[in-house]
């Protein structure tokens, strides 16, 4: 069994793998601790291990991982990968997004692929057919935004949107006018680069993951493919991939 960690800005997902490549369980933690490392160990027969993280980890959980596991990753711009990485500077990379692309690659093989991931910052990433990662942009997530508008103005309050909340058009009063600017903004933003991948290329898929994205989907009324777990099944790839090259 493999357990793949995905250590965000706001929280940690883990999630554990069987031989065959199911997830067999899944976690969330605020902060992964060398205590829960310990606890997940002691219940599940884990044996291999990989870990993501856009935060400084807390080294006693990174030596508990490695001291438990039989193979540990700590994922970082020097491991190898099923997938070509063309990123100008691949140190700066955030291994989330890497993680993502391996994960859109193991989906769909042999395609172009738009991946969206909604999470504190959005990002925007593209993976060709030739499972080259070329390259993506980074963006203000949903919360960001809204915190955004009422720090830096006068009046305008700080509101958050309903989990799946179907927002208007056009808000009628200051909290919809704030979720229908700020919703659908990201809203039209995803359909953009979609427009202009249509504009520029006969064919992609498209995939969504992170925290928020249902808040998007909701509201994107066109079919967009979703993965709760696309990060999560990207480290278990890699894991994999690194467990067959030793």
């Amino acid at each position: 069994m493999n357990i793949c960690i995905d250590h965000g800005n706001s929280r940690a997902k883990v999630a554990l793998f069987a031989e065959d490549g199911r997830i067999v369980k899944t976690f969330v933690y605020k902060s992964f601790t060398a205590a829960d490392v310990e606890r997940v160990f002691a219940l599940y027969p884990i044996n291999d291990s990989i870990i993501s993280s856009v935060v400084n980890l807390e080294p006693a959980m990174v030596n508990s991982l490695h001291r438990l596991s039989k193979r540990f990753v700590l994922l970082d711009h020097k491991t190898p990968l099923p997938i070509v990485n063309d990123y100008d500077t691949p140190a700066t990379l955030g291994q989330d997004r890497l993680a993502a692309a391996v994960g859109a690659a193991e989906l769909f093989p042999n395609e172009n692929v738009l991946i969206i991931d909604i999470g504190s910052a959005i990002t925007y990433d593209f993976l060709n057919k030739d499972a080259h990662y070329i390259g993506g942009n980074i963006a203000p997530g949903l919360k960001m935004r809204l915190s955004a508008l009422h720090q830096m103005t006068k009046k305008l309050p700080l509101v958050e949107a309903g989990e799946g909340e179907l927002i208007p058009l056009f808000g009628a009063n200051t909290r919809d006018a704030i979720l229908a600017g700020v919703v659908r903004g990201i809203c039209f933003e995803v359909k953009g680069y979609m427009r202009t991948l249509n504009e520029r290329m006969e064919n992609y898929q498209t995939i969504m993951t992170g925290g928020q994205a249902n808040h998007i989907l909701r509201n994107m009324q066109t079919h967009i493919c979703y993965d709760k777990h696309l990060v999560l099944k990207g480290l278990n790839r890699i894991l994999e991939f690194n467990k067959a090259h030793d």
